[in-house]
């Protein structure tokens, strides 16, 4: 099969074609559409050469943006973490490929200097890895890469897999630290959890050169963990160590694996780098383990169930009182806190305070803007929420929270166009997030994008039933289940999903929404979405959620029962709060 697929419109060919012939020339085995056989249907060959392809160029052009063919592969090569972007004529890429990198080949005939070719080889060099040159050539070399797949628990509990992902991120984090060191993203690498993997096939999939693997066991207060570091061409192990020690040496462990793999790929360190990896936001192993297991409830969390958010409080409310200058766990208590009080109502702190002790013990915390932003928005300050969000978006542009936030910030607005790099920016970063892809699916129906409707809706889908496989009774991950389903023609099995979470899980206000949302746009019937609605707003204590924008209850908007349920809430809430309160999303969740 070809190494790189090439998608274009008709009247481009002849750039296809210089394109694919250059490609060809770097010893990458190029593929374009006047290669098909006789004998086989179109649309299955192409299929078949898109997910084979370990990079697909588009070239966006006019046309190309209007062609419903060359956005639907584009489409699959995002997902599929395969994209390579050009533009031919200055054309801007459609959404949501505005959002990602694109080399320049206006002008181009071939030169081999040129910048914008030079970009757009070197992605490709980075994603198939090492090719062999046509005769003659040399075989190339690629920029050292390494993808640390996600260590394995083995504790024999379940329970315990929190501590191994934070080890296997942790790692991830530190060694991206390293500029001549490229690593693969945690969310790509996570996607062989719990898969029997041949390391070579990884490393070739994903465009690496090294691959490092492991294991954690975690018992009262010993820690055990393996590491191996294996070249991905040959499968040979460059090192190997094992370390048994008390939990309290799990900072110096991970330490000496990151300097481990420092040493055995022969990267020199600059000064910086070397201060990075020994910051850390804490040096108490008690604190670090107690961070961990909050953020993974924070992740996993039933949405709408506000005992998400005060097991979240009190565990990191534990961290800070071991370690009052983790500034991280300051920064997760401050969200969960700001979720209670303005998400559910509760009388509680705000996590303004919070917010301010983490930046006030380390002012590169991304994530406490979002609590700080979210007081602003309450009280009606749009525009100075919207700075703090950025601001923050700044600090960690790969930040999950933040984007997430924005996003929220954008669709409780109505401003869906705004909104939808955010969610995917969000999915792209935690791929097991079934929010942000339920999200996405609203977004792209809205934006009359069907082919990327039922995309979102297939991944939400599937990141649904992995959760449901572990907590069956998450009622957020029913709801946004039954949206999927709904959305991909299965409505009797939508039904079934809806009735089981409505005697598992009935107090999910959220939830309810939910439903109440895929009643209305996709299983036809506006009466049990009026009356899902109006048992979900009139019980709510916090915000009550966007009705006056979201695209999902537009054919029950002109419904005077539903302007009823708008006034009823307005007037509940107050004069006082309902401006803020009608912006949230309940749709959105946190």
């Amino acid at each position: 099969m070809a190494d790189v697929f090439v998608s274009y419109a008709r009247s481009d060919e002849k750039a296809a074609e210089r394109v694919a012939e250059a490609l060809c020339a770097e010893g990458f085995r190029a593929w374009r559409d006047d290669q098909l056989p006789a004998h086989r249907t179109y649309a299955d060959v192409i299929e078949e050469r898109l997910k084979s392809a370990s990079a697909v160029v588009v070239l966006w052009s006019a046309e190309a943006a209007r062609s419903q063919w060359v956005r639907a592969e584009a489409d699959t090569a995002r997902t599929a973490g395969t994209l390579v972007q050009a533009v031919l004529d200055g054309t801007i890429p459609p959404l949501p490929f505005n959002q990602i990198q694109c080399a320049d080949l206006r002008g181009w005939e071939g030169e081999a200097d040129a910048p914008g070719w030079r970009k757009l080889k070197d992605s490709v060099h980075t994603l198939v890895g090492p090719v062999e040159r046509q005769a003659g050539q040399q075989r190339s070399v690629r920029q050292l890469s390494i993808c640390v797949l996600p260590f394995q628990n083995m504790s024999g509990d379940a329970e315990q897999e929190y501590f191994s992902d934070g080890i296997s991120e942790d790692i991830t984090t530190d060694l991206s630290k390293i500029s001549a060191l490229g690593v693969c993203a945690r969310n790509t690498a996570f996607t062989f959890k719990g898969q029997s993997v041949d390391v070579c096939e990884v490393a070739r999939k994903l465009g690496v050169s090294h691959v490092l693997e492991g294991s954690v066991r975690k018992a009262g207060g010993r820690v055990r963990i393996t590491a191996q570091l294996i070249d991905g061409a040959t499968g040979d192990h460059l090192w190997a160590d094992r370390y048994d020690r008390d939990l309290t040496d799990i900072f110096a462990i991970q330490d000496e694996i990151s300097k481990a793999i420092v040493d055995a790929l022969k990267v020199k360190l600059l000064p910086e780098e070397k201060k990075a990896l020994e910051r850390r936001g804490t040096n108490i192993a008690e604190a670090y383990n107690f961070y961990l297991l909050a953020r993974q409830y924070w992740i996993t969390g039933n949405h709408g169930d506000p005992r998400r958010e005060e097991r979240v409080m009190r565990i990191c409310s534990r961290a800070v009182e071991i370690d009052p200058y983790y500034a991280d766990a300051w920064a997760l208590l401050a969200i969960a806190q700001s979720n209670l009080r303005y998400g559910f109502g509760y009388e509680v702190d705000d996590g303004w305070a919070a917010a301010h002790a983490a930046l006030a013990i380390d002012p590169t915390i991304a994530e406490a803007h979002c609590a700080m932003a979210r007081r602003l928005e309450e009280k009606g300050c749009e525009e100075e929420a919207f700075a703090e969000l950025q601001k923050g978006l700044r600090l960690n542009p790969d930040s999950w929270e933040l984007n997430k936030a924005l996003a929220n910030f954008f669709i409780s607005r109505g401003k869906v166009a705004e909104a939808t790099p955010h969610f995917e920016k969000a999915a792209l970063v935690m791929e097991s997030d079934y929010h942000a892809w339920g999200m996405l699916t609203t977004c792209r129906y809205a934006l009359d994008d069907k082919e990327g409707v039922l995309q979102s809706a297939k991944v939400t889908l599937q990141q649904v039933e992995q959760v449901l496989s572990r907590d069956p009774s998450n009622g957020a991950a029913i709801s946004f289940g039954v949206h999927a389903l709904a959305v991909l023609g299965e409505r009797e099995r939508a039904r079934e999903w809806m009735e089981r979470a409505l005697l598992i899980d009935p107090d999910n206000l959220n939830m309810r929404y939910n439903f109440a949302c895929a009643m209305a746009r996709d299983l036809d019937d506006p009466e049990g979405a009026l009356k899902m609605l109006e048992s979900s707003i009139s019980r709510l204590r916090g915000s009550i959620g966007n009705l006056e924008f979201d695209p999902d209850l537009a054919s029950i908007r002109d419904d005077p029962r539903f302007h009823k349920i708008l006034a009823d809430a307005k007037q509940r809430l107050g004069n006082g709060s309902q401006a803020a309160a009608l912006r949230r999303a309940s749709s959105t969740g946190s």
